[in-house]
């Protein structure tokens, strides 16, 4: 009797797993659960990138956007202008109230038209918003972090610099051409007002060819702050070695696989795998390669810039900027072909409006992709944070601008030390004290 009780049983779970295979054999071959799958970042992004691992969903997910303007200059229909350059609270309140009239402009705009500089300078007097990125990003990146469908005639546009004119019935775009350094403009079929989204008051922000100096036509877009005070940082390494191995395995979906040996080496830790190894070092640096075969599945090799940078996007979301990062924000910052198929995906940290330089790199990630694959990535775990109270006084930008030159940019060099002091340096990740 027990026996036939047994026997009815496993027939009965049988039965449940038979039941439950077909139901995912079919949901697969409906596409049923593409929505629920291509919703978790990771295994949208990054299966089949690693031979022989199936990777888990992120512990935690970035914003949208892997960039974010760094100056936003708001001018109301009276003229009154308001720049937003330091104020990491206030650009963000900015942003996020008034960047569905930037998505809405692009996404509807027509075919730009070549207009002249003079063009471009009078229209930044007028009622409208402009945004700078510290490094020209191309609209077919932008498209997915602002939620809107780029014309396909102005996905390959590069800008930096960008102007939403508000001018009667309907909105107009200017910008700079980042590659040819060309103006245009555009009409476009949105109406939105800047006074529904945000108001301001003059905050004494000109722009560099307004302050009548002969070296402000090397950079005469750039925004120039009337103060001239700057927190200091504190940096720290946060979570142990062991914790920054658990944290790219994870991001990799490579916590299940087995760590075949591990030995010391120029004061790192190296751990082996069956097709890859880590690097994890004292000071937070942590490097993964691939160095075996890769399992490809549907959608892979990537095949285009964007794709790229949103897979990096999404290792750092993962690593550095879900786990250390403190106040800082981590921004993309450039894409390099390095040669061939090899293309190297960089990321920066942001904080206070200046960019933190570390060590001899500069960058606080690089992610490199060789045929569409990820075959390295360098993580610099760091937490960043604003002392409270304690500012520096820095040379007034009117004279940093005749000081430099040109363009220069809010630093916090960081070698090592635990409290970082602001500084000028020349526009440029590789840009020198002046």
């Amino acid at each position: 009797m027990i026996k036939s009780k047994r026997i009815a049983e496993w027939v009965k779970t049988a039965l449940i797993v038979l039941l439950t295979a077909s139901a995912m054999i079919l949901g697969w071959r409906t596409a049923l659960f593409n929505d629920f799958f291509n919703s978790i970042p990771f295994l949208g992004n990054i299966a089949g990138l690693v031979a022989g691992s199936t990777p888990a969903a992120p512990a935690v997910s970035m914003d949208a956007e892997a960039v974010r303007p760094l100056t936003i200059v708001v001018t109301d229909d009276n003229g009154i202008r308001h720049g937003i350059k330091y104020d990491v609270v206030e650009r963000n309140n900015a942003y996020d109230r008034i960047s569905s009239i930037f998505a809405e402009a692009l996404g509807s705009m027509a075919e730009p038209v070549e207009i002249s500089e003079e063009t471009w300078r009078t229209a930044l007097f007028t009622p409208g918003v402009y945004f700078e990125y510290i490094m020209p990003v191309r609209l077919s990146v932008l498209d997915g972090w602002l939620g809107v469908r780029m014309p396909e005639f102005a996905e390959d546009i590069s800008l930096r610099r960008i102007f939403v004119a508000f001018s009667g019935d309907t909105n107009r775009i200017y910008f700079e051409d980042a590659v040819s350094g060309i103006f245009y403009g555009a009409d476009t079929v949105s109406a939105r007002s800047i006074q529904e989204m945000y108001s301001t008051d003059p905050n004494g922000a000109v722009f560099a060819f307004e302050t009548g100096l002969a070296v402000a036509e090397n950079a005469p877009y750039m925004l120039i702050m009337p103060g001239n005070t700057h927190p200091f940082i504190r940096a720290m390494i946060t979570g142990s070695a062991q914790e920054h191995l658990a944290t790219v395995l994870f991001a990799f979906g490579l916590e299940n696989e087995t760590i075949h040996s591990s030995y010391d080496s120029d004061g790192a830790r190296r751990y082996l795998g069956t097709h890859f190894n880590i690097r994890v070092e004292s000071n937070g640096r942590v490097t993964y390669r691939l160095t075996g075969g890769v399992q490809m599945t549907e959608g892979y090799p990537l095949k285009s810039e964007s794709e790229m940078i949103e897979v990096a996007r999404a290792i750092v979301a993962d690593t550095i900027s879900g786990h250390s990062s403190g106040e800082a924000e981590i921004f993309f910052e450039k894409i390099e072909q390095d040669s061939g198929n090899s293309f190297s995906v960089t990321f920066g940290y942001y904080i206070a409006g200046g960019r933190v330089h570390l060590f001899e790199d500069g960058h606080a990630a690089r992610i490199t992709f060789s045929d569409g694959v990820v075959v390295e990535a360098e993580l610099i775990f760091r937490n960043f944070s604003v002392i409270t109270g304690e500012y520096a006084t820095l040379l007034p930008e009117k004279q940093a601008l005749a000081a430099a030159g040109g363009e220069f940019m809010l630093s916090f060099p960081y070698a090592g030390a635990e409290k970082l002091m602001p500084s000028w340096i020349k526009y440029g990740f590789g840009g020198s004290d002046f």
